[in-house]
Protein backbone atom coordinates (compact mmCIF):
# COMPACT_ATOMS: atom_id res chain seq x y z
CA UNK A 1 0.00 0.00 0.00
CA UNK A 2 1.38 3.25 -0.94
CA UNK A 3 2.68 5.82 2.13
CA UNK A 4 -0.45 8.10 3.52
CA UNK A 5 -1.07 11.95 2.59
CA UNK A 6 -1.95 14.32 4.63
CA UNK A 7 -2.96 18.22 3.32
CA UNK A 8 -3.20 20.76 5.68
CA UNK A 9 -5.82 23.34 4.72
CA UNK A 10 -6.66 26.78 6.24
CA UNK A 11 -8.00 29.35 3.36
CA UNK A 12 -11.68 28.90 2.61
CA UNK A 13 -13.43 30.34 -0.47
CA UNK A 14 -10.93 33.24 0.11
CA UNK A 15 -8.88 32.23 -1.66
CA UNK A 16 -10.13 29.65 -4.13
CA UNK A 17 -7.18 29.36 -5.85
CA UNK A 18 -5.88 27.75 -2.86
CA UNK A 19 -8.36 25.91 -2.12
CA UNK A 20 -8.07 24.33 -5.80
CA UNK A 21 -4.56 23.79 -5.39
CA UNK A 22 -4.89 22.14 -2.37
CA UNK A 23 -7.45 19.79 -3.24
CA UNK A 24 -6.18 18.89 -6.66
CA UNK A 25 -3.00 17.15 -4.84
CA UNK A 26 -5.50 15.92 -2.57
CA UNK A 27 -7.42 14.12 -5.06
CA UNK A 28 -4.14 13.09 -6.84
CA UNK A 29 -3.00 11.21 -3.72
CA UNK A 30 -6.26 9.66 -3.28
CA UNK A 31 -6.91 8.58 -6.92
CA UNK A 32 -2.72 7.24 -6.76
CA UNK A 33 -4.46 4.77 -4.05
CA UNK A 34 -2.80 6.49 -1.21
CA UNK A 35 -4.74 6.77 1.95
CA UNK A 36 -5.55 10.42 2.47
CA UNK A 37 -6.40 12.76 4.77
CA UNK A 38 -7.54 16.81 4.27
CA UNK A 39 -7.03 18.64 7.74
CA UNK A 40 -9.36 21.65 7.56
CA UNK A 41 -8.91 24.41 10.30
CA UNK A 42 -9.60 28.01 10.15
CA UNK A 43 -12.25 29.29 7.56
CA UNK A 44 -11.23 25.81 5.71
CA UNK A 45 -14.10 24.11 8.11
CA UNK A 46 -17.01 25.51 5.63
CA UNK A 47 -15.79 23.71 2.95
CA UNK A 48 -17.05 20.27 4.69
CA UNK A 49 -20.52 21.59 5.02
CA UNK A 50 -23.00 20.37 2.51
CA UNK A 51 -23.49 22.92 -0.72
CA UNK A 52 -20.31 25.32 0.07
CA UNK A 53 -17.07 23.98 -2.14
CA UNK A 54 -18.70 25.59 -5.54
CA UNK A 55 -17.76 27.90 -8.15
CA UNK A 56 -14.43 27.53 -10.64
CA UNK A 57 -11.19 29.56 -9.05
CA UNK A 58 -9.81 30.81 -12.67
CA UNK A 59 -10.44 30.14 -15.98
CA UNK A 60 -8.83 26.41 -16.86
CA UNK A 61 -9.41 25.51 -13.18
CA UNK A 62 -11.55 22.79 -12.20
CA UNK A 63 -14.61 23.00 -10.34
CA UNK A 64 -14.53 22.73 -6.74
CA UNK A 65 -17.73 20.58 -6.72
CA UNK A 66 -16.00 18.41 -9.25
CA UNK A 67 -12.64 17.87 -6.83
CA UNK A 68 -14.79 17.40 -4.26
CA UNK A 69 -16.98 14.32 -5.65
CA UNK A 70 -13.63 12.72 -7.26
CA UNK A 71 -11.71 13.18 -3.46
CA UNK A 72 -15.17 11.45 -2.34
CA UNK A 73 -15.00 9.06 -4.89
CA UNK A 74 -11.35 7.86 -4.40
CA UNK A 75 -12.08 7.38 -0.56
CA UNK A 76 -10.75 10.65 0.94
CA UNK A 77 -11.12 11.75 4.16
CA UNK A 78 -11.68 15.09 6.02
CA UNK A 79 -10.67 16.01 9.98
CA UNK A 80 -12.44 19.41 10.45
CA UNK A 81 -10.95 21.01 13.55
CA UNK A 82 -13.88 21.21 16.08
CA UNK A 83 -12.71 24.38 18.00
CA UNK A 84 -12.69 26.10 14.51
CA UNK A 85 -15.97 24.83 13.59
CA UNK A 86 -17.61 25.52 16.94
CA UNK A 87 -16.06 29.07 16.95
CA UNK A 88 -17.66 29.48 13.25
CA UNK A 89 -21.32 28.11 14.69
CA UNK A 90 -21.54 25.31 12.16
CA UNK A 91 -24.22 22.52 11.75
CA UNK A 92 -22.43 18.72 12.19
CA UNK A 93 -25.79 17.71 10.05
CA UNK A 94 -24.19 19.41 7.26
CA UNK A 95 -21.22 17.85 6.93
CA UNK A 96 -19.96 16.39 3.61
CA UNK A 97 -19.33 12.57 3.06
CA UNK A 98 -15.82 11.96 4.27
CA UNK A 99 -16.27 14.65 6.93
CA UNK A 100 -15.94 14.02 10.65
CA UNK A 101 -14.64 16.54 13.71
CA UNK A 102 -11.67 15.91 15.12
CA UNK A 103 -8.50 17.76 16.17
CA UNK A 104 -4.85 16.83 15.96
CA UNK A 105 -4.28 14.06 18.23
CA UNK A 106 -6.62 11.77 15.62
CA UNK A 107 -5.31 13.46 13.22
CA UNK A 108 -1.57 11.87 14.75
CA UNK A 109 -3.34 8.87 15.32
CA UNK A 110 -4.28 8.35 11.79
CA UNK A 111 -0.85 9.23 10.57
CA UNK A 112 0.44 6.51 13.06
CA UNK A 113 4.03 5.29 13.33
CA UNK A 114 4.62 5.18 9.34
CA UNK A 115 4.50 8.48 9.29
CA UNK A 116 3.15 10.54 6.15
CA UNK A 117 3.55 12.87 3.47
CA UNK A 118 2.55 16.33 4.04
CA UNK A 119 1.49 19.49 2.41
CA UNK A 120 0.18 22.57 3.89
CA UNK A 121 -1.93 25.15 2.06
Amino acid sequence: MPGKAVISLTTGLEDPERVTVAFLVAVGAAEMGRPTLMFLTKEATRLTMDGVATGVACDGCPALAELVARYAKAGGRYLVCPICFDARKLDKQYLIEGAELGGTVPMWQWIGDEGATTFSY
